[in-house]
């Protein structure tokens, strides 16, 4: 008997495998698991808060990721997608964010399939076991899930579940500025004056930025294509002005190396470069921010840089500082997760960012996603918590495996394996799925 022959699988009373499989969030991941489910005959609805798929990734739909086509799309939405007689973008390509929902994620969601069990505009507010609490384990994996919803119109109800997929993903919840990871003293004051990682600088966010110090604050790929846009602005509008503010001493995820496979993100590095070295970017390096005040109607973060206190007056300033799961929702769920990065204990070496990069992640499914809930699994990019190495194909192969284990086939589950080159297809940024 193996470690995974112990680990428990959801429970097979037919009152509860009658149940459907509940995925929360209806992104490129909760998609995916939606095609596996399907074409696994096994019943699911997937809830999204917005008011359409994809909601999160059309917010920064202006964005081009740096992946191409033949690295974006699912294996098993592919099959249900051919079928329908969707063809398939060039392979070589890289689409934007709004491409990416625009010929594959809609498509995907409108196969019958999956289209009869998508339910947008419902937010999951809450996770737990039906009539228990976290505390109480007699019975356990035999009861059902219930996830408490509220829709659009704002009334609140429950629904029953045989097992749970989050893949509500980490957009919607940004870290703070505040270089102690709480959140920043006098946000309140300055709030109107932020904005979150990604705005679309050159269209329908230019108004914001036009004609003001902008100052960016994140050393990851979501502040360099920030920077880019706000360079392209500054060279129509001499009135606008940038500043990237980072914490450490250079931006080392920003590479312009000549050995990253992927073209765009190599040259992402290197027109940034280009621009800091031109004078079309300032940077304050070295600078921890500690709190931010409103001083004549215009921002000031103070802090320390390199030990000394030090402040900072800008305009604007672009939240670029990565993202974070939010974990309110499954206060009454039974989560393992590393106490460093968030992620699911057995996950968490694997990605560590100070040891990892996308590419040195070994493929891993359910047997490192499994909580002490059974049932309830953590996918895409909320199971990598605060590490900023997801790779959307990794996701694929979570949800795959996943899905085999729910359907009992366990030497299924077990396989897993990426057929991908060993660098450079990740996002190694916050975003989680503008690079990836």
């Amino acid at each position: 008997m193996t470690l995974v022959d112990l680990i428990p699988r959801t429970p097979s009373d037919r009152a509860i495998e009658a149940l459907p499989v509940a995925i929360i969030g209806a992104g490129p991941i909760g998609l995916a698991a939606a095609a596996n489910l399907a074409e696994s005959g096994i019943d699911f609805v997937v809830y999204e808060a917005g008011d359409d798929v994809a909601a999160s990734v059309q917010e920064w739909g202006h964005t081009r990721l740096f992946s191409p086509w033949r690295h974006l799309v699912d294996p098993a939405s592919r099959r249900l997608l051919e079928a329908e007689g969707w063809e398939s973008p060039a392979p070589k390509r890289a689409p934007t964010g709004a491409e990416f929902v625009q010929r594959y994620l809609r498509p995907l969601a409108k196969v019958p399939v999956i289209a009869a069990h998508v339910r947008t505009g419902v937010e999951v507010l809450a996770v737990a076991r039906q009539g228990m609490d976290r505390t109480r384990t007699r019975a356990r994996a035999a009861t059902p899930f219930v996830l408490r919803l509220r829709s659009a119109s704002g009334a609140v109800s429950e629904t029953g579940a045989r097992a749970v997929i989050d893949a509500s993903g980490t957009y919607r919840s940004p870290n703070p500025l505040s270089s102690s990871g709480l959140d920043l003293l006098g946000m309140d004051d300055i709030a109107d004056r932020v904005t979150r990682a990604l705005p679309d600088v050159l269209g329908g966010d230019r108004g914001r930025f036009t004609g003001r110090h902008v100052t960016v604050v994140g050393a990851g790929h979501s502040a360099a294509n920030t920077l880019l846009g706000l360079v392209s602005l500054a060279r129509e509008d001499e009135g606008t002005t940038v500043t990237w503010l980072i914490r450490n001493a250079q931006a080392v995820r920003v590479s312009s190396s000549p050995d990253d496979e992927l073209a765009g993100r190599a040259d992402l590095g290197s027109r940034v470069d280009a621009a800091v070295s031109q004078g079309e970017i300032s940077v304050v390096d070295g600078f921890e921010i500690l709190r931010a005040r409103r001083v004549d109607g215009r921002v000031e973060l103070v802090g320390l840089r390199r030990g000394e206190a030090a402040a900072h007056v800008t305009d604007v300033v672009v939240n670029a500082t990565g993202f974070r799961p939010d974990l309110a929702m499954l206060r009454e769920v039974r989560l393992d997760l590393d106490e460093i990065v968030e992620a699911p204990r057995r996950l968490a070496p694997l990605i560590d960012p100070n040891e990892h990069s996308c590419g040195t992640v070994e493929p891993h499914g359910f047997h490192e996603l499994t909580h002490p809930e059974p049932g309830f699994f953590l996918v895409g990019m909320k199971s990598y918590g605060r590490a900023p190495t997801f790779l959307l194909a990794t996701g694929y192969e979570q949800v795959r495996s996943v899905t085999a284990w729910l359907a009992g086939d366990t030497a299924a589950a077990s396989r897993v394996e990426l057929t991908l080159p060993t660098t450079g297809v990740c996002s190694t940024d916050e975003a989680g799925g503008c690079c990836s």
